[in-house]
């Protein structure tokens, strides 16, 4: 996340891991109508089980979360009450918490 430092943001670090975010605090950042946003279609957990995330609902898609972090596009970046999935950093720029 060193762009994020190189631009004046101060970041505290969260191994996703060892402290899996909660179920609520997924429920809340999650947008049922773009789940492939929050979803790593790129995670050879997600090929192995043939997932479709067109097909997914948001439980189903954070219960796989919930028992597979790698999921979950990360990084996760909150910034107030903005949260983006995936290293995006064109939408950091958003977060003007500087």
């Amino acid at each position: 996340m060193a762009h994020l430092e190189g631009e004046g943001f101060e970041l505290l670090r969260h191994d996703l891991a060892k402290e899996p975010p909660t179920r609520e605090m997924l429920e809340r950042l999650i947008d049922e109508r773009h789940l492939e946003d929050f979803v790593n279609t790129r995670s050879p957990a997600y090929k192995a089980r043939g997932l479709d995330v067109a097909k997914m609902t948001k439980k189903q898609a954070i219960d796989l979360m919930m028992e597979d972090i790698n999921l979950m596009k990360r990084p996760l970046v909150i910034g107030g009450k903005r949260a983006v999935f995936g290293f995006k950093p064109d939408e950091y720029e958003d977060f003007g918490a500087r």
